[in-house]
């Protein structure tokens, strides 16, 4: 039995964004759970614009077990929200970095390759979980072929299912709640 302890940084909006162009929705409880199972993940950081009007989405998300770390958003004039927390991401695994075994680290955003490549030098980093295997930052295709994995190819073991005894007036508000904040649900008809 492994007794490591790693952490999971996890780019929300990457992530969300990038299995949505897939197609399909992430089941956030079963990827918590894949993370645990598969990379020992026991902490899981979610990165995450803050809109007051989705708590039951963030309660949802800490009740699957991950520790939600917030950016206040800023609302443009044609209505679209920002919340970009890539400096926040970064930071958390400098605090927590005598604290993890090693780091897992979710995104396909380049931004993060500085900080691929330091957790590696430094015998820290456990492996790039890129969400989209075919939309990703050329500076990530760098990272060694060991350290890479896609969830892409995990749809049948994180993808969302909806299961006939879902109160559908939930799923309904978890849909129109996710559809600002970057995590969608699939609709129920």
């Amino acid at each position: 039995m492994n007794k490591d302890s790693n952490f999971a940084f996890i780019d929300s909006n990457n992530l969300y964004l990038a299995i949505k162009d897939l197609g399909w929705s992430l089941d956030y409880e079963h990827f918590r759970k894949y993370l645990k199972e598969k990379y020992q993940v026991t902490k899981a950081y979610m990165f995450i614009g803050f809109i007051e009007k989705h708590k039951d989405l963030y309660k949802s998300l800490q009740e699957k077990g991950y520790i939600l770390i917030f950016k206040p958003t800023l609302v443009y004039k044609d209505g679209s929200t920002k919340g970009n927390c890539d400096a926040e991401l970064v930071l958390q695994a400098m605090i927590d970095f005598k604290d993890y075994d090693k780091a897992v680290l979710v995104t396909g955003d380049g931004d993060f390759f500085c900080l691929v490549d330091y957790l590696i030098k430094q015998k820290k980093f456990k492996k790039l979980l890129v969400p989209n295997q075919k939309k990703y930052s050329a500076l990530l295709k760098s990272v060694p072929s060991e350290y890479l994995a896609f969830v892409s190819e995990l749809k049948n073991k994180v993808a969302y299912k909806q299961s006939f005894s879902t109160n559908k007036q939930s799923l309904r508000s978890l849909s129109s709640m996710t559809r600002t904040a970057g995590l969608k649900k699939k609709k129920t008809s």
